[in-house]
């Protein structure tokens, strides 16, 4: 039987509240809100804290999708239920509905926070990528005030993240550009699973070119500066199938997947070429589709 170490329990009642107890317990607490990553971690006593400081009361504070001029805000304590419901969020970032479609199932969607899966850092977690690819801005707060770390500087490593003991993650900032959108794919071998591999990319195009561009991959070890060269090929180029399968065969070197019960190195290297493309794509289009959309008929012009 797989049964969790034994540990306190605390409930915070506020942020402020939380980050006290975190200052207070030490490096021996942990935050639970969904624990859909936690807890399954603890039975297997890959973690063991001695303290779980519950932060379910936080939603009506932290649980928020805000849009604003330039940017898009995400309270930590938001859902994945809403964050797939949200017409807002996907008319800005689509690629965030395509993630959410193919995360774990009901039950993990209904409980599970985005706060919480950036905060877990798994290497084959998907809103990593999707926040990466985006550009986002993680918003902390701890004892000596609020800080913002770029999402390429939250994630340290597996399972580690930049924030202090004493810190929590109160929100995620996105900038809005226009012309753009984003998509995401991912391939698993059963529904709710981890990814074998997975891949997102976020366009703008502007006057037939890519002005900006950015390529993000799930669960094949990447590498930040071969996905950076990825962006740099494609700005400034029209898009194109061409341009595409190029931009799919970099991401294919800039990784270093794994063997195991998933699949060879080979095979997800070609995965990682695949869904690249298969995202630039469908990330393409969705601009193209708006800008149509959105053109002013005779009569309004």
């Amino acid at each position: 039987m797989q049964v969790p170490g034994s540990f306190e329990y605390e409930r915070a009642t506020g942020v402020e509240d939380a980050i006290a107890l975190l200052d207070r317990l030490g490096d021996e607490a942990r935050l639970v809100a969904g624990g859909h990553s936690l807890l399954p971690m603890m039975k297997l006593r890959l973690a063991n804290p001695e303290y779980l400081i519950d932060i379910n009361d936080l939603e009506g504070e932290l649980g928020y999708i805000t849009t604003e001029r330039s940017r898009l805000r995400i309270g930590a304590m938001t859902r994945h239920r809403r964050l797939l419901e949200s017409d807002e969020l996907a008319a800005a970032f689509p690629l965030f509905r395509d993630a959410e479609k193919v995360i774990a199932d009901p039950v993990v969607r209904n409980r599970g926070t985005i706060g919480g899966s950036l905060c877990q850092a798994d290497p084959a977690e998907d809103l990593t990528t999707v926040c990466s690819v985006l550009d986002a801005t993680c918003v902390v707060r701890g004892p000596g005030g609020r800080r913002e770390i770029q999402m390429s500087e939250f994630l340290v490593g597996p399972y580690e993240t930049a924030l202090a003991h004493n810190e929590m993650l109160i929100e995620i900032v996105i900038p809005v550009h226009g012309h753009s959108s984003s998509a995401y794919a991912k391939v698993e071998r059963r529904t709710g699973d981890w990814a074998v591999t997975a891949a997102g990319a976020a366009v703008t195009v502007e006057g037939g070119e890519i002005a900006r561009a950015a390529v993000g991959l799930t669960a094949v070890h990447p590498d930040p500066s071969g996905l950076s060269d990825v962006a740099d090929y494609l700005t400034g180029r029209p898009p194109s199938e061409e341009a595409f399968a190029q931009a799919g065969r970099m991401a294919a070197q800039a990784c270093e997947p794994v063997a195991d019960a998933r699949g060879t190195v080979d095979y997800k290297r070609h995965l990682a070429s695949e869904l690249t493309i298969r995202t630039l794509r469908t990330a393409v289009d969705r601009v193209l589709r708006s800008d149509v959309e959105h053109e002013p008929t005779g009569e309004e012009a």
